[in-house]
């Protein structure tokens, strides 16, 4: 091929062009082509296709990106879910086979039982689980005392006396002695479990005593007439629901109940005394429901001594406090809590008892 033949070519027989020379020719055959009056249908065509395979590569891109993240999100929830069994199975078998036997140094200790918040069957101060925990404390060896570590402001009637009647129990066998330390509150039912003990501490200004019985209500009837609302309660017996907050109570209902009150107070002052005895000072104050300070308490016969924890373990040589309170089940703790608010928001009962050792 001739020198004049590849100067006329456009390619490759042209004239040699300089890189910007090429570049504004690219330039100006993208803008040509890019012309739709220039385009036949085929090249419209073809283009479009180019177009909805491009928008149908962006949708499949799109949808498979929602699946990875979806796919993530469950193996996320399912490792969750893994993992909380494992937890509940390995706190089960912990409490079930390990935490039973454990806990019993062989060194001489004070047994410690904790006995915290409202004392009641569905609460961490429930008779069963602080009864396990004194036995368990009383049957240590090594353990020179059982302390009660009580910062309560009482609660039902029923367990304070189920606890009174197993500490008397273990302090008639005399093996060895049960000491009450109430750190800030030990009111009202805690402090009937507290007068059960060979001896009861308290710090200076602990709130001790409040022997006394509460029930607590509300009365509606008139409340519910003002908005036009009809109560209808069907029973069998004309007091079965004498009770009830939207009722009116009769004369003879309002003695009846004060009567049921007065019953349970007289069981409260019969057990303080049998269990303080000659301690108690003779004034009438003392069973009125007031609450005391702990110097205050000291000087009635409430309690025996001041001090704390730290106090006590001193007088016995500075002995190491070793807990023997059974140790809780974080998830039935969860379903019980979760049981107790949906029986609130329900209306339903929750099964505690409406008299209270319990301060207001």
């Amino acid at each position: 091929m001739s020198d004049d033949d590849k100067r006329d070519d456009r390619w490759t027989r042209g004239p040699e062009l300089t890189p910007e020379e090429a570049r504004r020719m690219r330039r100006a055959a993208r803008d040509e082509a890019a012309t739709p009056g220039d385009e036949d249908a085929e090249t419209l065509r073809e283009r479009q296709r180019l177009a909805q395979l491009e928008m149908m590569d962006r949708w499949i891109g799109g949808v498979l990106a929602e699946q990875r993240r979806s796919r993530r999100w469950k193996l996320f929830f399912r490792f969750f879910f893994a993992l909380l069994i494992l937890g509940s199975l390995s706190t089960t078998f912990y409490g079930l086979f390990i935490a039973p036997g454990a806990g019993a140094p062989d060194t001489p200790h004070l047994g410690v039982v904790e006995v915290k918040g409202v004392i009641d069957s569905d609460s961490p101060a429930s008779a069963e689980r602080i009864i396990q925990g004194l036995e368990r404390a009383w049957k240590a060896d090594r353990a020179e005392a059982v302390v009660l570590h009580v910062n309560s402001p009482g609660g039902s009637p029923v367990q304070s006396q189920r606890i009174f009647d197993a500490v008397m129990r273990l302090r008639d066998a005399g093996d060895k002695p049960i000491i009450a330390v109430i750190e800030d509150i030990g009111a009202s039912g805690a402090y009937y479990i507290a007068a059960a003990a060979d001896e009861i501490v308290a710090a200076r200004a602990s709130l001790v005593g409040s022997i006394g019985v509460i029930h607590a209500g509300f009365g509606f009837e008139e409340a519910i007439g003002r908005f036009g609302v009809e109560r209808r309660v069907f029973t069998a017996g004309k007091n079965k629901a004498f009770l009830d907050p939207f009722s009116d109570i009769a004369p003879s209902q309002r003695e009846f109940w004060q009567e049921v009150l007065a019953t349970t107070h007289r069981q409260f002052i019969g057990d303080v005394r049998k269990g303080r005895g000659e301690r108690l000072v003779d004034d009438e104050r003392l069973f009125s429901g007031l609450i005391w300070s702990g110097e205050q308490a000291l000087d009635l016969g409430l309690v025996d001594g001041l001090g704390s924890l730290d106090t006590l373990a001193r007088r016995f040589d500075g002995a190491r406090l070793q807990d023997y309170t059974p140790r809780l089940d974080p998830l039935e703790r969860l379903s019980r809590q979760f049981g107790r608010v949906a029986a609130e928001w329900l209306g339903a009962s929750s099964g505690a008892s409406p008299v209270r050792y319990q301060l207001p």
